[in-house]
Parts: C-alpha cells; sequence; structure tokens
C-alpha cells in the first residue's frame, strides 16, 4: 500500500471538504458545516489555509488543513484546523505520516508552536496525541462569536 503525502491543491478541495463533513458527522457536528467546496476555493485562493492530503492510488484517504497565526507571548504558530483519515483507511499509518508532516512544514516555517483541538471524548484522538510531547490545557476556555 503506498501512500503519497503532499501539499493540497486547489484541485483537491472538493475531497478535502467531503473529508471535513465525514469529521463534522463523526464529532456529531454536521448540522453545523455551513462551508461548500467553492467556499473553499475562495479562502484556499486567498491563502487563508493550506493542507496535507494523503494519497491512496488517486483517491484522498486522507487530510490535515492548518493556517497560520500569532501568539503575543510566543510568536508565530500553525493552528491544525482539521486532520482525519477516512474511517476504513484508519490504522495503517496514514495519520502519522499527515501529522508528522505537518509538524515538519511548523519545523520548516520555524514557528513557537503548534495547536488544536480534540474534543474531550474523543479517546482515539487523544490518544493519538498523547504519542507526542502533547501538551493538553485544562485552563483556557474555548470562546466563539458566529457571523
Amino acid at each position: 500500500m503506498k501512500i503519497n503525502i503532499r501539499k493540497a491543491d486547489s484541485g483537491d478541495l472538493g475531497a478535502i471538504h467531503s473529508l471535513v463533513r465525514e469529521l463534522a458527522e463523526y464529532e456529531r457536528g454536521l448540522d453545523k458545516v455551513t462551508t461548500t467546496p467553492e467556499s473553499y476555493r475562495a479562502d484556499f485562493a486567498r491563502d487563508a489555509f493550506e493542507a496535507f492530503v494523503a494519497e491512496m492510488e488517486g483517491e484522498i484517504v486522507g487530510m490535515a488543513l492548518y493556517c497560520g497565526m500569532f501568539s503575543t507571548w510566543r510568536g508565530r504558530m500553525l493552528y491544525l484546523e482539521d486532520f482525519i483519515v477516512k474511517e476504513a483507511m484508519r490504522g495503517h499509518g496514514i495519520g502519522k505520516l499527515l501529522f508528522e508532516a505537518f509538524l515538519e512544514e511548523a519545523r520548516r516555517q520555524e514557528v513557537a508552536l503548534v495547536k488544536w483541538q480534540v474534543l474531550n471524548w474523543n479517546e482515539p484522538g487523544l490518544n493519538f496525541y498523547r504519542k507526542y510531547e502533547t501538551s493538553f490545557d485544562d485552563e483556557w476556555v474555548d470562546c466563539k462569536i458566529f457571523f
């Protein structure tokens, strides 16, 4: 099984959006997804985000979507917005390859840290991140305003 990890291009955005919908369904929030492949194309063209995709036999089976951020305490950082491998493809090391490509990109960009969120009930996700030197934060509360 040959897995190719590469930077996403605009032709991948439909598959990326489909993976995001799969993740949203897993996270019990599919009804909250308001983006479309077209909105992804517009935002990608504006450099709002980048992504890595995992390809197998010409099919995208996973992705890691991220964007740059700035911490007033630490400096530049990358935020991993979404990270998913198709359910049928899990357990083959694809997630590890994607996550490590993201970490390598952070090193290449010389950022101070990477940041992401994981649901507190997502034991497979939590266990995955425990394999890395992850700092889990129970002090800060997420805040949001939707427009």
